[in-house]
C-alpha cells in the first residue's frame, strides 16, 4: 500500500466524522437519537430559490462550464447585497470571487499567502479548518485561545512580537462558531490596527451574519477597513438560505486578495455550477422575509434549548447570533466523557468543545437545527438524565 503523504497523516479525525460514528453505535442499540450535532438547519430552502434553480437548470448553457471566479451577475448581486446590508461599495469585477462555499475558500486562502516559514494567527476554539489548511499550506498556526473571561476574542496584546513579524494571515469568526460570541466595534478597530501595523491580511469568516436574535445586527469587517486594503471576508449562502447542501458562496474585500485566491481556484476548481449561482442571484436580491422568518424561528428554539439544558444545573447563555449555544460541561467531566455519557443514556447528540481545539475543553456545544418538537423531547429526556 502507498504510504500517503505526512500532511494527510497529522490530520485528526474530522471532528463530525468521529460523532457520526458514535451515533451509529447508539442507532444500533435501537435508541431514537435527538441529534444537536451538526449546524444544518433543518428548515428547507426558500421556495423561489428552488423555484429559479429548477428554471436556470432547463437552459442548456448552465450545464457547460462556469467562469472560474464566478458569473459577473453573481458577484453584482454579491456586492449590492453588502451595499444595502452594510453600506459597503464594492467592484464586482475585482472585489468579489464566487466560492463552492466558503469552506473552499477559507481552506484554499492559506494556499494563496503561506508557506514554510510563515505563521497564520488561528483561534482556538474555532472551525477545525482554519488549522487545518495552515497546516496543508506549509505554514504554521498560532493559537489564539478565546477565553469566556475575554468575551472569547483573542488578546492579541498576548501574541509575542516575533510572532506578529512573521504572520501572513489572522482568521476570525464573528459571529463565532463555536461559541455563539460576538464582537464590537472595538474589536474590529483593533484588529484592523493590528493588520495595518504588521503587514497582515486579515480572513473574517462571516458566514453566521445573518442569524441573530433579539433585535442585534451584526457588522461587516469591511465597514472599518473602508479601503478594503487589509481584509478579505468570507460569507455562505448555507446558513442564511438554509443552503447547505448547495456548495455557494463568495469572498469580498482586497482586491489582491480576490486575486490570489482566484488565481488559486482557477488551477484547483471549475467554478460553481451557474444554475446554483442563477439560484444565489435570486436569495441575495429576493424577497428577504424568509430571513427575517427563520431567525424568528431560531430565536424559539434557542429559549427552548436553554431552559431544557438549565435543568442540569448548567450555567447556559442566550447567545445573540448563529445556530449555537456553548455551555460548559458539569463539574468532573471531560468533554467527550460528559457528550459520550449523554448520548449513551439519552441518545441526545451534542458536540464536545475539544473538537474545536485545545481552548474547547471543559465545553460542550449545541446546534438548534431541529425541530420543536424534538427540543421539547430532548427536555424531557433531560429531566431524567442523572450527571
Amino acid at each position: 500500500m502507498v504510504k500517503p503523504a505526512s500532511r494527510v497523516e497529522q490530520i485528526p479525525p474530522y471532528l463530525f466524522a468521529r460523532i457520526d460514528k458514535k451515533k451509529a453505535e447508539v442507532r444500533q442499540k435501537g435508541m431514537d437519537l435527538v441529534d444537536f450535532g451538526i449546524g444544518d438547519p433543518d428548515i428547507p430552502t426558500p421556495g423561489n430559490i428552488i423555484a429559479r434553480m429548477l428554471e436556470a437548470t432547463q437552459d442548456p448553457q448552465n450545464h457547460r462550464y462556469p467562469s472560474y471566479e464566478g458569473m459577473l451577475e453573481f458577484r453584482q448581486a454579491a456586492a449590492s447585497w453588502y451595499k444595502k446590508r452594510f453600506d459597503v461599495d464594492l467592484d464586482a469585477a475585482t472585489e468579489v470571487v464566487t466560492l463552492i462555499g466558503s469552506k473552499e475558500g477559507i481552506a484554499h486562502i492559506p494556499w494563496a499567502y503561506a508557506e514554510e516559514g510563515d505563521i497564520v494567527l488561528v483561534p482556538s476554539p474555532g472551525y477545525p479548518v482554519y488549522k487545518i489548511a495552515t497546516m496543508f499550506a506549509g505554514a504554521t498556526p498560532y493559537i489564539m485561545p478565546l477565553k469566556e473571561e475575554n468575551g472569547f476574542l483573542p488578546r492579541y496584546e498576548d501574541i509575542p512580537e516575533e510572532i506578529l513579524k512573521k504572520a501572513k494571515l489572522l482568521f476570525i469568526n464573528y459571529p463565532n462558531n463555536p461559541t455563539g460570541a460576538c464582537a464590537d466595534d472595538a474589536f474590529f478597530e483593533k484588529t484592523l490596527e493590528l493588520a495595518k501595523r504588521y503587514d497582515i491580511l486579515v480572513c473574517h469568516d462571516a458566514a453566521y451574519s445573518e442569524i441573530a436574535y433579539d433585535g442585534y445586527r451584526p457588522k461587516s469587517i469591511l465597514e472599518f477597513d473602508r479601503e478594503k486594503k487589509h481584509c478579505l471576508e468570507f460569507h455562505s449562502l448555507s446558513k442564511t438560505y438554509c443552503m447547505t447542501g448547495w456548495r455557494i458562496g463568495f469572498a469580498v474585500g482586497c482586491a489582491d486578495g480576490i486575486y490570489n485566491l482566484g488565481k488559486l481556484k482557477t488551477n484547483i476548481d471549475s467554478g460553481a455550477f451557474q444554475a446554483i449561482q442563477y439560484a444565489g442571484i435570486e436569495a441575495l436580491t429576493g424577497s428577504q422575509a424568509s430571513v427575517a422568518g427563520l431567525n424568528t424561528r431560531l430565536e424559539k428554539r434557542r429559549d427552548m434549548v436553554v431552559e431544557a439544558f438549565k435543568t442540569l444545573g448548567i450555567d447556559v447563555k442566550r447567545p445573540k447570533a448563529t445556530y449555537y449555544i456553548w455551555a460548559r460541561v458539569p463539574k468532573g467531566y471531560t468533554s467527550s466523557d460528559f457528550c459520550e455519557k449523554l448520548i449513551e443514556e439519552t441518545g441526545i447528540v451534542v458536540t464536545p468543545g475539544s473538537g474545536f481545539g485545545d481552548e474547547g475543553e471543559g465545553y460542550f456545544r449545541i446546534s438548534i437545527t431541529i425541530s420543536e418538537d424534538k427540543i421539547a423531547e430532548a427536555a424531557k429526556r433531560l429531566r431524567s438524565f442523572k450527571i
